[in-house]
């Protein structure tokens, strides 16, 4: 059996839109029938996928650690559209170079992961809450890490900060479940984006990676993005609070 758009009519806000995972996110789901706002600080990226997906997306410059962006974007897609069904927390960053372990960690940097990878993720849950209210309910999904859930030799504020937006999705969960409001997280392995070019460039360590991975490869963006479209959809409405690894089987070693 055929199966036909799985968004259809649904109105999403995306981070780190423009590109990476949350790239594949917005491509995807304007596929599967929805109006997507692409949500970035990189405006050259943003509005050249603007342009390329048509009229069903918008780009606007979105700081996902400004809550007073956040109120601005929220309120013209309420203006613009008249619902808001979807949020997908996707903007991340990796911090220092080299993502130091714990006793050469910077409180400047923790700081700036932080506000990204944790606050920011708040935030955008937090600001959607009243529009997906008056829309009957809505899923936001939290792109994590899998090192939310595990440990590395390397990139303590990373870690900490992706295993935060892991437990603050189980907590919004509960506390929003009966708006009809669902969140869960999504955990990533080892992934191609923007964001991981520069280690994964290094022969060894893409070796040593791909080595970790029992499926023998490393992920691709649409690798994520299909596994949050299922979160984002209705297929989905009895999921909430869950963390969903799609990381090629590296959690299981």
């Amino acid at each position: 059996m055929a199966v036909g758009p799985r968004l259809e009519g649904k109105t999403a806000i995306v981070t780190g839109g423009a590109s990476g995972i949350g790239e594949a996110c917005s491509r995807l789901f304007v596929e599967h029938g929805a109006r997507v706002v692409i949500g970035d600080i990189d405006e050259t990226k943003g509005a050249a996928l603007e342009e390329e997906l048509g009229d069903a997306a918008i780009f606007r410059r979105l700081d996902a650690t400004s809550e007073p962006n956040w109120n601005e974007v929220v309120d013209e897609v309420m203006s613009l559209w008249g619902r808001l069904d979807i949020v997908v927390n996707n903007a991340g960053m990796s911090g220092a170079k080299g993502r130091p372990p714990v006793e050469d960690t910077i409180v400047e940097n923790w700081d700036d992961v932080f506000a990204v990878n944790s606050t920011g993720v708040m935030l955008g849950t937090k600001t959607a809450v009243s529009a997906m209210r008056k829309s009957g309910g809505g899923s936001v999904v939290n792109v994590s890490s899998i090192f939310g859930i595990v440990g590395s030799p390397a990139g303590a504020a990373y870690h900490a900060s992706k295993g935060a937006a892991r437990t603050f999705s189980k907590a919004a969960a509960v506390q929003l479940a009966k708006d009809n409001i669902r969140v869960n997280s999504v955990h990533p392995g080892f992934t191609d984006t923007p964001m991981t070019t520069d280690i994964h460039s290094d022969p060894a360590i893409h070796k040593y990676r791909v080595d970790m991975t029992p499926l023998g490869r490393l992920g691709k963006p649409n690798d994520i993005a299909y596994g949050v479209l299922y979160l984002a959809s209705d297929e989905a409405a009895w999921v909430t609070g869950i963390e969903l690894v799609i990381d090629g089987g590296e959690i299981s070693w």
